[in-house]
């Protein structure tokens, strides 16, 4: 049988959203986050963190820092004895930036191309799949992922970020990961 995962939006949900992340020093993980991403791994739920990066297509900072960044997190996560099963990311962008990081992608949010991703890559089943996150970018990938998203009010979501015209509302809107992790755990299959 497939697995069910969590995917995470990162700035904003995870950690604190402060722009774009162009330095280690900036990153602070919320105070509840490695407490729920432990609380996932317990319930047998993977646990994906995905984010756009398009400050990479921008020239804002090179490819290396994400990596660097998701690392760093890794680090906090593991010594608080949880676990991230991969973390996904897109540096491109449609309109902007140079060479091979200006392109249409299949991997930017709200495309679900990291959920398509981790489905080949861990043989999960995205309809028994959540994701988590404090943009509408992040609800709409969970609709084109067939997941089901939840919205905290974190990150942008603490500025009333308008509902684009059309978009589906979410399965839930909770105040932050840790009470997203408790309402996955009461709707989950």
């Amino acid at each position: 049988m497939s697995k069910p995962a969590v995917f995470l939006d990162r700035d904003g949900t995870v950690i604190r959203e402060v722009g774009y992340l162009n330095r280690l020093d900036r990153i602070e993980l919320f105070p509840w986050s490695i407490d729920a991403v432990r609380v996932l791994n317990k319930a047998g739920f993977l646990a994906f963190v995905v984010t756009n990066q398009a400050g990479v297509a921008r020239g804002y900072f090179e490819e290396a820092l994400v990596q660097e960044a998701h690392r760093f997190i890794d680090e906090r996560m593991r010594a608080g004895g949880a676990r991230i099963d991969a973390y996904y990311y897109c540096p491109h962008h449609p309109d902007v930036g140079v060479g091979q990081y200006r392109k249409a992608c299949d991997c930017r949010k709200p495309l679900p191309g990291m959920i398509r991703r981790a489905e080949q890559e861990f043989g999960i089943d995205a309809s028994r799949s959540f994701v988590v996150g404090d943009r509408w970018m992040d609800i709409e990938f969970g609709h084109a992922g067939r997941a089901r998203p939840v919205m905290v009010r974190t990150g942008y979501a603490t500025g009333g970020e308008p509902r684009p015209e059309g978009a589906r509302p979410p399965d839930a809107v909770v105040d932050d990961l840790m009470a997203a992790v408790s309402w996955i755990l009461m709707h989950r299959d």
